[in-house]
């Protein structure tokens, strides 16, 4: 369950910068998951609240933004969010795309109280 890694990784980056605001409290962190990225979101979510429990950081929330795959048609060059694995292009049916997107596996954002 590399999820468990992936979390306590989060984890870590909400406390290095937890250091940089003394005396504010970490109450949210956003991640985006891509999905190709080849991470389970709820099995990320499980092994977060595992690990907050308990914690210095109990009660902190984690909310997860899915991003859909992407693909680039080179030939008239649009971006477009594929759709039933299909990945010719909607616009010209060009089935030459170029992957643009999905793999992302980001810290979006933290939400901080003083």
């Amino acid at each position: 369950m590399h999820e468990l890694s992936i979390a306590d990784s989060i984890l870590d980056s909400v406390r290095q910068e937890a250091q940089k605001h003394p005396g504010a409290h970490v109450t949210k962190v956003g991640v985006r998951i891509g999905a190709l990225s080849g991470v389970e979101p709820e099995a990320l979510s499980f092994g977060f609240s595992a690990l907050v429990k308990g914690s210095d950081l109990e009660p902190l929330a984690l909310e997860i933004e899915a991003v859909p795959r992407r693909q680039r048609c080179p030939a008239c060059d649009i971006t477009f969010t594929v759709t039933e694995d299909n990945l010719a292009c909607p616009r010209c049916a060009n089935g030459e795309t170029l992957l643009a997107g999905g793999e992302e596996l980001d810290l979006a954002y933290l939400e901080v109280e003083d």
